[in-house]
């Protein structure tokens, strides 16, 4: 028996309607997040990974605001719930740890005053009690002298200990799914690996699910099961983490992959850059979103819009390409290799689904014309 997934994301949508046009920041997104497993969603800014999460918490319901879709929590739906439901919900089942400390964090509050809100608006004890927990949960992720630093001020905490302190307020309540929207940004790397390694260390313990949303493929390497890519608010790629670093199968994965400094290379060696910018939520380019930007790009991209489909021999790793798959196997090997993307278009013949559909059709017309009778 299949066990059912924690979290389950299916056809999410979110528009907002602007002065300048409706925009589509989320255009249906579908994920599941299983018991202690890690799902890292990774892709430029702008392409819908915050607003994603947000949507999830609750956060983006407006009048201006149009949702669809679901998301369905071990059975209630986070959508269509009720505002006084999800308050419910927030913090107690699903916690957020949000991209800037500083700013999350009231500047006039004492962190453990925070702290303790936190805890007494979902639990029934004392602020005494509430009080002793959240000097807890500040050794638990890691703070010195923990009941001491409840009395600090956020601005009298250092940027990696800011995070602790939102990562402590998630886990106030003990949440069976935590979300970390970028939390490792404006961080040494240092103390980067400290938060992931917390995190994880957590998780392990506390048998939550995970979703760490971010721009750096590099951050989700080691922590996360799976990943997913998202650009113009739509998961292009998704597969298992061995297997999206190992054999990726989108051009704009290759792309996030080859903008990562390696350490094996000379110390001049230049980063290849995706090239242009993210598209316009709004005018959305026609046909494939990435075509502008593709260096693999054929007429049949700009007019066919691809959907996520399984990658032949491997049903749990899906992408969204209209190149066929043993192109997209010979374009990765090349640049694996250190090939530049015009070189890898050079060297390899592209065909998209339209030559593969026109190669089957000729194939059946030759057959045809083998079985048919001679007269």
């Amino acid at each position: 028996m299949t066990e059912v997934p924690l979290l389950q994301v299916d056809d999410l949508h979110v528009t907002f309607d602007t002065e300048d046009g409706l925009v589509r920041a989320v255009d249906g997104v579908s994920f599941t997040v299983e018991r202690g497993k890690t799902l890292g969603i990774v892709g430029e800014s702008g392409s819908g990974k915050s607003v994603t999460s947000l949507t999830i918490m609750g956060l983006t319901r407006g009048p201006a605001t149009q949702i669809s879709g679901s998301a369905v929590l071990e059975g209630t739906d986070l959508v269509s719930a009720s505002n006084e439901h999800l308050r419910e919900v927030r913090s107690n089942d699903v916690a957020m740890v949000f991209q800037d400390p500083l700013s999350s964090l009231h500047p006039f509050y004492q962190v453990g005053s925070q702290l303790v809100e936190a805890i007494q608006t979902h639990q029934h004890v004392s602020r005494a009690q509430a009080f002793d927990r959240a000097g807890e949960l500040l050794e638990l992720v890691g703070i010195p002298d923990a009941r001491r630093r409840l009395l600090s001020y956020p601005h009298e905490f250092s940027g990696g200990m800011r995070q602790r302190a939102m990562i402590a307020m998630a886990l106030a309540n003990d949440p069976k799914v935590l979300i970390a929207d970028e939390p490792t940004t404006a961080l040494d790397v240092t103390v980067q690996a400290q938060i992931l390694e917390l995190i994880a260390r957590l998780q392990a313990e506390l048998g939550m699910g995970v979703v760490i949303i971010t721009h750096d493929l590099g951050v989700v390497a080691e922590t996360a099961d799976e990943i997913a890519v998202m650009y113009a608010g739509r998961i292009v790629e998704e597969a298992r983490t061995d297997t999206l670093f190992d054999a990726p199968e989108h051009p704009y994965t290759w792309g996030l992959l080859e903008s990562i400094p390696k350490l094996t290379g000379p110390r001049e060696e230049e980063l290849i850059p995706i090239p242009g910018r993210p598209p316009s939520l709004i005018n959305r380019p026609s046909g494939c979103s990435f075509h502008p930007r593709c260096p693999y790009v054929r007429e049949a991209h700009k007019r066919v819009d691809p959907q996520l489909e399984p990658v032949p021999g491997d049903a749990g790793h899906r992408t969204a390409c209209l190149l066929v798959p043993e192109v997209r196997r010979e374009l990765w090997s090349k640049l694996k290799a250190g090939a530049e993307p015009e070189k890898a278009r050079a060297e390899v013949p592209l065909r998209d689904e339209e030559d593969l559909e026109r190669r089957d059709a000729d194939g059946l017309s030759q057959d045809a014309g083998l079985d048919a009778p001679r007269r």
